[in-house]
């Protein structure tokens, strides 16, 4: 067999790119949940509550959306279908957090689930905590010059 010919077999047997599919997946469910968002804040500012009362009522809602779709397992389900459309939104930080603490509740609720809830989101909240410090730090030093 030939290079050229081995080149062809493998090509053959390769499965094929779905790039364009699953970036039109991402992209529309992604879109899909932002809107949702904005009814919601839309929703929430027609019953008179301020736009910071607002989006803070529509990302309670989101969460608490994904994480109840977490524990039904449907939401495993719709980001197999769109990716990262599911993961950018604040719904992706949510489903961190609600699956390993569904994933590993038959070990108990302290070494299972308290224990791994925040084996994903965890170094991410501590990041953030920590740099928040660091930079509030060097803001204040800033601020007294």
């Amino acid at each position: 067999m030939t290079n050229e010919e081995y080149g062809r077999f493998v090509d053959s047997l390769a499965p094929k790119s779905k790039c364009l599919k699953d970036c039109l997946n991402a992209f529309w469910v992604g879109g899909l949940i932002c809107t949702l968002g904005q009814l919601l804040m839309n929703g929430f500012q027609a019953l008179d509550l301020s736009k910071e009362l607002s989006s803070t009522a529509v990302s309670i809602c989101l969460v608490f959306l994904s994480a109840l779709l977490t524990g039904f397992a449907v939401y495993d389900d719709i980001a197999k279908f769109a990716g990262a459309g599911t993961l950018v939104p604040i719904t992706g930080f949510a489903n961190s957090i609600a699956a390993p603490a569904v994933e590993f509740q038959t070990e108990g609720y302290i070494l299972g689930t308290c224990a791994k809830m925040f084996t994903i989101a965890g170094p991410v909240i501590v990041y953030g905590t920590v740099a928040s410090v660091i930079y509030g730090i060097i803001y204040w030093i800033w601020t007294l010059f």
